[in-house]
């Protein structure tokens, strides 16, 4: 049998600062550029987890007990090897993930920022302390729960991490993720770099796997916490596992993103802002444009949208899907929906990149005439595709982003500040923009959605995580046995 060189070594789980062989079962990493195998990936068992958590309590006591101002300077020391290894890190995730390069980059620096934020969180938990009666204390702080566990996607395999890791860790807890079984190379290496940062063993542990592991995760009595990163579909299913065996949880799903653009809209930039938003990391990115509201005729706005598309070329300034399997899913809701009487502007199916002609591409997708009842105007496609759902004016456009099951964003194209402002206030999500494509918050502002993008309380990211993170301690003191007393002492 012919052995295949594989451009990564093979991925392992990571417990107590160091790297575990693989085990019985693995799988094939492939890359979506061009189909190739790259690495593998151990399929954990159960057995493999409570490993990795015991290795993590052992770890707790010591890193709790570290004052916060201390915890932080390992994520000084770990941002500064972000920024020096940053072009090596994108390019792990342009060829795991299927990016391109530039967008692998700016995922590198969003997690440099939310690093960055880490950093900031001594002056953000510095406590409460009051003098409720004469010679009483009333004391509040911020205590690390244990063990905690994240569970992230295959779209961001770099970002979406560091939406846990800094927070969670610098925090005082100690920390397992599962990345995704599709793009798993990422974690070995910030693994890495978070031991070199002077992380102690221990703290920060890896488990790799399938549906087993996030399983088990949800199942372990010594994990007291969990955040999840993907479909719908799942979140909501680890959301009553987690929470059912007693565990914090929050579990982000998909999103079916609205963006309403009105006749006063600006409409150079308009078109730029919804191509881009439609088909950066190649739509598959719970922020994306999906669905977008046209209010009366903006023909020519729509034309300047299929101009801008036209220039996005596959293989060049737009990156792979993850999977044969999700191009197939993609190309299919295209067609569907052409079936049902939708009228393809701009066609990306049937896609092949020259040198990469095993690679999963989709080109950028527009499609008019979309009514509200078609599946890609209710569902999550998760590809370069824009459907384009006609409105007779702002209440009807309002009427149709409402009437989604998801809630992750909304945004409006408009001059007008009164439209604005009225957007701003109905729209039925939790991220909202104004002439902007793709309304993340930056930090310390939290990332989160409403509905059925996301269950549990608190954001995931900035300062509403770290209500997720951490439990209250409330104390009372009193010393002077002399003072006057009344009902509160």
């Amino acid at each position: 049998m012919e052995t295949i060189s594989l451009k990564y070594p093979e991925v392992k789980n990571y417990v107590a600062g160091r790297f575990i062989p693989n085990g019985k079962k693995s799988m094939d990493v492939i890359s979506p550029i061009n189909g190739k195998i790259i690495s593998t990936v151990p399929l954990s068992s159960h057995d493999d987890l409570d490993e990795a958590v015991k290795a993590a309590q052992k770890a707790f006591p010591s890193w709790s007990a570290i004052p916060i101002k201390e915890r932080v300077q390992v994520f000084y020391r770990y941002k500064t090897l972000l920024e020096k290894h940053m072009m090596e890190l994108a390019e792990l995730v342009r060829e795991e993930n299927g990016k391109t390069l530039d967008e692998a980059k700016a995922e590198v620096e969003k997690s440099i920022e939310l690093t960055e934020f880490a950093c900031s969180l001594p002056q953000l938990i510095s406590g409460e302390l009051l003098e409720v009666s004469k010679g009483v204390e009333c004391r509040v702080e911020h205590k690390p729960l244990g063990v905690v566990a994240s569970i992230a996607p295959f779209n961001f395999p770099n970002m979406v991490p560091h939406w846990t890791i800094p927070n969670a860790i610098a925090l005082g807890n100690c920390m397992i993720l599962k990345p995704s079984e599709q793009v798993p190379v990422s974690s070995n290496r910030i693994a890495e770099l978070l031991k070199e940062a002077g992380l102690p063993d221990g703290v920060f542990n890896i488990v790799n796997g399938d549906r087993e592991i996030v399983e088990a995760i949800c199942d372990h009595p010594g994990i007291e916490a969990v955040s999840f990163v993907g479909s719908t579909k799942v979140a909501k299913i680890v959301y009553k596992r987690a929470t059912s065996n007693l565990k914090r949880c929050v579990a982000l799903g998909g999103a079916k993103n609205h963006l309403i653009v009105m006749p006063d809209a600006h409409p150079d930039m308009t078109a730029s802002n919804v191509t881009a938003s439609m088909s950066g990391c190649a739509g598959q990115r719970c922020m994306a444009a999906s669905a977008m509201v046209a209010v009366g005729n903006i023909d020519s706005i729509i034309q300047k949208i299929c101009d801008e598309a036209k220039k996005i070329v596959p293989g060049k300034n737009l990156g792979s899907v993850i999977s044969k399997e999700a191009k197939e899913r993609i190309e299919r809701y295209i067609t569907e929906a052409e079936k049902a009487g939708a009228k393809i502007l701009v066609d990306g199916r049937n896609r092949k990149v020259e040198g990469n002609e095993n690679g999963f591409y989709v080109g950028p997708t527009v499609i008019d005439f979309v009514t509200p009842d078609m599946a890609i105007a209710k569902e999550e496609v998760f590809g370069p595709v824009l459907a384009i759902i006609r409105a007779k004016d702002l209440d009807e456009a309002i009427a149709i982003e409402n009437s989604s099951d998801y809630g992750n964003a909304a945004s409006v194209f408009t001059q007008s500040g009164g439209i604005a402002r009225q957007v701003m206030e109905r729209a039925s999500a939790g991220m909202i923009g104004v002439n902007v494509g793709v309304p993340v918050p930056r930090e310390p502002f939290s990332f989160g959605g409403w509905n059925e993008s996301k269950f549990g309380v608190c954001d995931i990211t900035g300062k509403s995580s770290i209500e997720f993170w951490t439990k209250l301690k409330k104390t009372t003191v009193k010393w002077n046995p002399e003072g006057k007393t009344n009902w509160m002492s």
